[in-house]
């Protein structure tokens, strides 16, 4: 599934409201961690294209079918541009640039390639089998990512994120 994108920086929330649409038929409720992650993922990487191209671009999410079973979340956002993405290393005062680090700690695998005259951004999130069962199973450590990792927390200053 897949939604155009133009170069509006309001797209940005259209695009959120869209992927949050595209979970329940998926098997991703609300309450999981991961829900919320693939829509901060979602937010960065539109934003991302809309800022720093101004070019239009399509989103893809690749969802799981109504399964609890372990399976992988992939989003993907292909722009026009041939600019490649560069992660920045932004000061404590700057009020962006922090974008690619948040996909860096929060996704499993990211990276991108050149598609045409532009480029593919993509992301992909490990979706636990059942709730709890990480925890049972490695006496309470999680190992699927789905809520800001130690590491990430720690790096940002202990920061929260709120996607609206």
């Amino acid at each position: 599934m897949q939604l155009e994108i133009r170069p509006d920086p309001a797209e940005v929330g259209r695009a959120r409201r869209w992927a949050r649409s595209r979970l329940a038929g998926s098997g991703i409720g609300d309450e999981e961690p991961l829900a919320e992650t693939l829509i901060l993922l979602v937010s960065e990487l539109v934003t991302n294209a809309v800022v720093h191209t101004g070019c239009p671009a399509v989103l893809r999410l690749s969802l799981p079918g109504g399964t609890a079973e372990p399976s992988t979340v992939r989003l993907e956002v292909a722009d026009t541009s041939d600019r490649a993405p560069v992660p920045r290393c932004a000061g404590d005062e700057a009020t962006g640039g922090r974008g690619l680090a948040l996909v860096d700690g929060l996704a499993d695998r990211w990276g991108w390639s050149v598609e045409g005259a532009g480029k593919r951004i993509w992301c992909e999130l490990d979706r636990c089998g059942e709730p709890g069962r990480a925890e049972a199973d490695h006496g309470g450590v999680e190992e699927c990512r789905g809520a800001v990792p130690a590491e990430s927390e720690a790096a940002y200053g202990g920061l929260a994120y709120e996607v609206v």
